[in-house]
């Protein structure tokens, strides 16, 4: 595959939607997983309410990398699908921020817009409930996991519907990106703290985020309304990892990909 003139997408999600850092992809990196210091067009960020929206912005060619579980299991072992089991050891104290994910079952349980905190625990429940009925040992729906259920079902409908985007839409993880680019060597500080951001956890992100061609006065913007700032640095250090997909030097975790009940391949990509 050639990089270049490939529009790179970086996504996560976030309140208001998605957030997207973007840019053209001018040319190939000359050793494999480096990142040339000015390879294209300047980033831009922005933010979508859907990740329909997201892909109708970019273009046909566009690689995009997205933190957020892709592919789904009809049953659900021990460890997860089985990428999340493989990127765990990679990532020493940051490994519990990879979460296992439960069956497509329970994650279309129950697929209401909650209007009240009641409706939502009790969709809660009951995805656990069915969560329980399809792995073993029976586990049941971490609120954590449960927060991202609808944005979960999102790409998946979008990539059940259309198999072309297969190809072109890439699971990631921010903290095994960071740990990837950060030559196999996890992040020391954690991005957050009891819910709230960390500083000094952001700085060592940035700090790597520079290396890797970002300028920091772009890193230090405000992130735009929606979002928030931990979502920004997630969504730019998977843009990197776009880049790393369209030039070969991205690694998928297992390799090679699994694939779900539709087809759909199972891979964390770094």
């Amino acid at each position: 595959m050639t990089s270049t003139g490939v529009v790179l997408v970086g996504a996560d999600g976030c309140k208001a939607g998605w957030i997207a850092v973007r840019r053209e992809h001018g040319s190939t990196p000359r050793n494999p997983g480096s990142t040339p210091r000015n390879p294209g067009s300047a980033p831009q960020v922005e933010v979508f309410a859907s990740f329909a929206a997201l892909l109708k912005a970019s273009p046909d060619n566009a690689i995009v990398a997205v933190d957020m579980p892709i592919g789904l299991p009809e049953f659900s072992s021990k460890g997860g699908r089985g990428p999340e089991a493989l990127v765990r050891p990679l990532l020493g104290a940051r490994q519990s921020s990879v979460f296992s994910i439960p069956s497509r079952a329970a994650l279309y349980a129950d697929t209401s817009d909650f209007i009240t905190v009641e409706a939502w625990y009790a969709a809660h429940r009951k995805a656990s409930e069915v969560a329980r009925a399809t792995s073993d040992p029976p586990r049941g729906v971490s609120i954590q996991a449960f927060g991202i259920f609808s944005k979960i079902r999102e790409i998946d409908t979008l990539l059940i519907a259309r198999p072309d985007l297969r190809g072109r839409v890439f699971e990631s993880h921010p903290e095994v990106a960071f740990c990837r680019l950060n030559g196999d060597q996890a992040m020391q500080l954690p991005k957050k703290i009891k819910g709230s951001v960390n500083p000094a956890g952001m700085a060592e992100r940035k700090a790597l985020l520079c290396r890797h061609g970002y300028e920091m006065s772009f890193l230090d913007q405000p992130p735009p309304r929606g979002a928030a700032a931990d979502d920004f640095l997630d969504a730019a250090v998977m843009m990197l990892i776009a880049g790393r997909i369209a030039s070969g030097s991205a690694k998928p975790f297992p390799n090679p990909p699994l694939a779900d009940g539709f087809g759909i391949p199972v891979a964390i990509w770094a």
